[in-house]
């Protein structure tokens, strides 16, 4: 299938194909925004609250590492694949309002924890809530936008990333200092049960295809196996994978450990500390991640390789800035000038990733794709680097003291060179790609799926 003809066959799916208004496509957007944001809200509210649960609980660097990376990721990661399995067989809408719901009641709980096995298993509650909510709302989206529209979409949904830090860090900051960390969890818990009914209540399905106008909408869902084998024989999807995972390992690392350094290194309170970090990462970091998708968009009309450009160009030109906030820097305010710019330009893989992986997917696999696409990366960048940052700041202390947080967050910041790389490689298979998820969609013999189907 050439280039041209997955132009006219994605665009023939427009806005009103199906029984969705302009209006209400908007309506589901924003509310699944909403529920990204309770997502977020949920999962860094515990950066902000590390150094006040470290001192009333008395853990190391390492054990706030896993509380917030491994324990939480590999349950959230693993759990997201069977969940989208699911989706890809039933209703969307009905395990993103579950799911939502419990993940919702088990950030309350950790607010109850006395201890840090309490807090671990709380955490992996969260975790195995929060697997259930991407997948299908990256699906359902990816349903009713088409491909020259879905970096846009993918990028207003992402702002729930910025939302929900900004909200959390700003709760977090504040609560904490005022009334102590556990009363921030129940704080922000407990909103995400009306989210969810709202979802239970509002949301509507639409026809799986339909924003791509593909032939077929009704065909079973491939197995299991035959879907991660066709997803791993498409060398950008796998690219896309491993360079998204890779600048995670930077964010997630930053975002979790930037507040504590504040705090050691330069003696910041943790209300200030929410309120400048909410301002930089919710409102810069959110027209960063908004601009990321809907320039990518513009640009990819004429090519679509600019989906993997322009977050593999953010990531060079931030690279200087992010040594800037922990090697140059004096005081808190200098850091948190440094800091402006990475964060505007951290999240920018996030729209064009999650666009492109719809796209060089199957129409039945989008679900599980979007999961595989979430265990790669949220291993990676959420499981291992918080947890990488707090054994090398342990192991730092030895050498640089109080100072070792600073320097472990340094060496950080090398993985982006990784990291761009692999965006660039992801460019050179990308129209191939998505041409032969398109035409295998249309019903085309395909070895990698032939006779595997559920």
């Amino acid at each position: 299938m050439t280039e041209k003809s997955f132009g006219t066959a994605a665009s023939a799916g427009t806005a009103d194909d199906g029984a969705f208004s302009p209006s209400y496509r908007t309506y589901a957007l924003l509310l699944l925004t909403g529920v990204y944001t309770m997502n977020f809200i949920d999962r860094q509210i515990l950066s902000i609250l590390l150094e006040p649960i470290k001192l009333d609980l008395g853990l190391s660097d390492a054990q706030l590492g896993f509380l917030s990376g491994i324990s939480f990721a590999i349950f959230y990661a693993t759990l997201g694949i069977p969940i989208a399995m699911l989706a890809d067989r039933t209703n969307r809408r009905n395990i993103i309002a579950f799911t939502l719901a419990l993940f919702s009641a088990m950030t309350a709980v950790c607010g109850l924890a006395q201890n840090f096995v309490h807090l671990a298993l709380a955490r992996i509650g969260v975790g195995i809530g929060e697997a259930g909510t991407s997948p299908p709302a990256h699906s359902i989206i990816a349903d009713m936008f088409p491909t020259k529209e879905r970096g846009t979409a993918m990028g207003i949904y992402s702002l729930g990333v910025n939302f929900g830090i900004l909200i959390g860090f700003v709760v977090g900051g504040w609560v904490a200092q005022w009334y102590g960390w556990r009363a921030a969890f129940h704080i922000v818990g407990l909103p995400g049960l009306l989210i969810a009914l709202l979802v239970f209540l509002t949301l509507r399905e639409p026809k799986r295809g339909q924003s791509d106008g593909y032939k077929q909408d009704s065909s079973p869902a491939p197995h299991p196996i035959a879907v991660f084998k066709f997803l791993w024989s498409q060398r950008s999807f796998r690219h896309l994978a491993i360079g998204s995972g890779l600048a995670a390992f930077i964010g997630y690392g930053v975002v979790t450990w930037l507040p504590a350094y504040l705090m050691r290194s330069f003696e910041m309170e943790p209300g200030p500390i929410g309120t400048y970090l909410a301002f930089i990462i919710g409102v810069a970091g959110g027209a960063g991640t908004f601009l990321g998708g809907y320039v990518a968009d513009k640009l990819s009309h004429r090519d679509i390789r600019w989906n993997t450009w322009v977050p593999a160009i953010a990531g060079l030109i931030a690279l200087p800035f992010s040594f800037g906030i922990y090697y140059f820097a004096t005081s808190g305010e200098m850091a948190l000038l440094f800091f402006v710019l990475p964060a505007f330009l951290g999240n920018l893989y996030l729209p064009t990733s999650l666009a492109m992986i719809q796209s060089v997917s199957t129409l039945r696999s989008r679900a599980a794709a979007s999961a595989l696409w979430l265990f790669i990366v949220n291993m990676i960048g959420m499981g291992i680097g918080p947890q990488a940052v707090g054994f090398l700041s342990d192991y730092y202390q030895q050498f640089f003291g109080i100072e070792s947080l600073r320097y472990a967050l340094f060496t950080l910041s090398f993985v982006g060179i990784w990291s761009v790389f692999h965006l660039y490689l992801a460019s050179r298979t990308l129209k191939a790609d998505i041409a032969r998820a398109q035409a295998l969609s249309d019903g085309e013999d395909d070895p990698a799926l032939v006779g595997t189907k559920a």
